[in-house]
């Protein structure tokens, strides 16, 4: 029987006491394991966070670790050309090329031509549906993202590059996706180890995307990038690189 206070108040027994005890310890020790790991670099290598197997694991451990800070003065967008060159010779710029290449029910201006003028998207970044509408206040609900962001590339060893080599790279399909544009501008410049698409099942693909452009371009990682990519990597062994290179 439970005994009560003199004013009425449940006493605890010692038995009650100490399951009560008992699961505050779980519940602190599963919070700890759980956050400790993201706050802590060394607790998540202790803890096995930041370990993962598969093609591009291998291949972001074969990228240069750089912390190195770049003159960030010197960065200009422009200087990567984008929509400025036409490497398939198809005769139509390269923004064109990837709304038609990701987007569903492309339609066009006019027959044979290159302008996309509606189609429906199927955002990686958000898992959203998307409907591209031409037009200038419409257009901009569907832009074209560079994986690897161009002043994360300038950082990343493209400040040392000549032109022609930073046209390439700012025009590569592989390094570009027709997304969502709010989730566009709200990652910008970011690397991975500050900004991850909303759609949690599309983390994966992401940075073994940007780990497969860093490589095929020589580019370095920083601490930080390299450990939020393996955490990501680590939920899913075995992810290989993306195959169009």
């Amino acid at each position: 029987m439970p005994s009560y206070g003199r004013k009425g108040f449940r006493s605890t027994s010692p038995w009650e006491a100490l399951l009560m005890f008992l699961v505050i310890a779980v519940v602190v020790g599963v919070t700890i394991g759980i956050i400790l790991p993201r706050v802590d670099r060394q607790a998540g290598r202790l803890t096995g966070m930041y370990s993962a197997t598969g093609d591009a694991a291998q291949t972001l451990a074969g990228l240069k670790v750089d912390d190195a800070p770049r003159p960030h003065r010197q960065y200009r967008r422009d200087s990567f050309g984008f929509k400025e060159t036409d490497a398939d010779g198809n005769g139509c710029d390269i923004r064109e090329d990837v709304l038609s290449r990701d987007l569903e029910g492309v339609r066009y201006t006019k027959p044979g031509g290159c302008k996309v003028s509606g189609g429906v998207l199927h955002d990686p970044y958000t898992g959203k549906t998307v409907q591209f509408v031409r037009g200038a206040r419409t257009s901009a609900a569907v832009q074209i993202d560079h994986v690897v962001a161009l002043e994360n590339a300038w950082r990343s060893g493209a400040w040392d590059w000549p032109a022609g080599r930073r046209l390439e790279f700012g025009n590569d399909p592989y390094n570009l996706l027709a997304v969502d544009g709010p989730a566009n501008q709200e990652k910008g410049s970011a690397s991975a180890a500050d900004w991850l698409p909303e759609d949690v099942g599309y983390r994966c693909r992401y940075v073994a995307r940007q780990i497969g452009v860093k490589d095929k371009y020589s580019l370095s990682v920083t601490t930080a990038e390299k450990q939020a990519m393996l955490g990501v990597l680590h939920g899913c062994p075995g992810q290989s690189l993306p195959e169009d290179r």
